[in-house]
């Protein structure tokens, strides 16, 4: 059943102006109206994947809240507490602090490390006697 009724309307997702044949209708075409689906989508897949994540720290037991502190190598999760050895980005991730506040440590000689190559290694104990 066709309308006659010319309503000028705003798109909900380009913005632009255009004129509707129904009171309901959204966008200013087939092409908005599938581009704010797949945003509404990919925002409850967001929101799903959000949740997921609050319930698991809500509910979190310590074995959860050491987990936070891995770092993906190769698909396979390394607990940073439990190396010997650490880089530089690793130890700023484990103590909570800036790479570069790391490296001003490293340079004033508050935190021993050595170099490897050209990688900047810190050892575990020097990180843990920093706090003692």
């Amino acid at each position: 059943m066709s309308s006659s009724i010319k309503l000028p309307k705003f798109c909900n997702h380009c913005g632009k102006a255009f004129i509707a044949q129904k009171t309901t209708t959204k966008y200013c075409g087939h092409k908005c109206n599938s581009a704010a689906y797949k945003k509404a989508k990919r925002e409850e897949k967001v929101n799903a994947e959000f949740k997921n994540q609050q319930s698991k720290i809500v509910s979190a037991s310590p074995v959860v809240a050491t987990e936070t502190l891995s770092t993906p190598i190769a698909g396979n999760h390394i607990n940073l507490r439990d190396k010997e050895f650490l880089s530089v980005a690793e130890t700023a991730q484990l103590v909570g602090a800036s790479r570069w506040t790391i490296q001003r440590m490293i340079k004033d000689n508050r935190l021993p490390a050595s170099k490897f190559g050209s990688r900047t290694i810190i050892k575990r104990t020097s990180i843990d006697n920093l706090f003692n």
